[in-house]
């Protein structure tokens, strides 16, 4: 569905993307991460024909982007794209026009989009008084209403509490059910592991480490990870050295690799006489990925 090949891009002598390249199948939903300048925002305005590169090709089924491929891209951004005085019904019936929709298909798009994003029952409610996830849910409407192959959306959860982002998240898949496909941007690690097949880790321009989560684990040998608590952190990492346990900081956390399961009675042994006040087990999770990659 998406093809990106050797992408670069600077603003004069920064480098934003450097031979960026990454491919998204039909159906699947990818997730991008990437810090703040990572070149994120950058790649997205050259997807949607905004910005030109510098070298390198994007194709969107097979076609090279242009005008004509922005029929077939939807972009929810993370500034929602509302009217806050206009009803939902409204907004999508504005954009539906940018999109060069006719009446009557223009009509029955927006009926059928709100009741994707479960919001037909405020379709005449102005956005003012909406909740914030129902505001989000909107925008994404206005992503889907001229029915796209591909839908972007940029942070999508961002300052949602829990229960709008499950509403979100509920949302996404559904979309993905529905053979549509997504490049989705998070900062929340939680929502890229529950939600994408296949995750692309940016820095500095460069795609650092790809693959579904089950490949992106292969990067850090252990099989579990062990967050100590302890007044003897030297004492400790010099112990686990001892029994092959590789040893980071995570924020003030410190955590041991451990290269095979075992017992907590086994682990607690491992520390026999330092004074340990709690250990606590975790699965390899995605932001251990993360901060090792980057």
């Amino acid at each position: 569905m998406l093809k990106i090949n050797k992408l670069n891009k600077s603003y004069k002598n920064i480098k934003v993307l450097q031979n960026l390249t990454l491919h998204i199948d039909s159906g699947e939903i990818y997730g991008l991460l990437g810090a703040n300048g990572a070149g994120k925002t950058t790649t997205i305005n050259i997807i949607c024909n905004l910005l030109k590169a510098d070298s390198g090709n994007v194709q969107i089924n097979d076609q090279p982007v242009s005008a004509a491929s922005k029929k077939i891209i939807g972009i929810a951004p993370q500034e929602n794209l509302l009217y806050k005085t206009l009803t939902c019904e409204e907004n999508l019936k504005f954009f539906a026009d940018i999109y060069g929709l006719d009446r009557e298909t223009r009509q029955k798009q927006v009926q059928k989009t709100l009741a994707a994003v479960n919001l037909l029952a405020r379709a005449k409610s102005p956005v003012e008084n909406l909740s914030g996830g129902m505001r989000r849910r909107l925008n994404i409407a206005v992503a889907l209403v001229h029915q796209p192959k591909l839908v972007i959306l940029d942070e999508p959860t961002t300052g949602l509490d829990i229960e709008a982002r499950y509403e979100i998240w509920e949302l996404i898949r559904e979309l993905k059910n529905q053979g549509i496909t997504i490049l989705l941007t998070t900062h929340l690690l939680d929502e890229a592991e529950r939600l994408c097949q296949r995750i692309g880790i940016l820095k500095n321009g460069r795609i650092l480490a790809e693959g579904s989560l089950a490949e992106l684990r292969n990067l850090i040998p252990a099989q579990e990870i062990v967050v100590v608590q302890t007044a003897q952190e030297n004492e400790a990492i010099a112990r686990a050295k001892i029994y092959g346990f590789t040893h980071r900081y995570y924020g003030n956390d410190l955590a041991f690799w451990l290269p095979e399961t075992l017992e907590l009675k086994e682990i607690i042994s491992r520390f026999e006489g330092i004074a340990i006040d709690s250990i606590a087990r975790q699965p390899v999770r995605l932001e251990h990925i993360y901060m090792e990659v980057t």
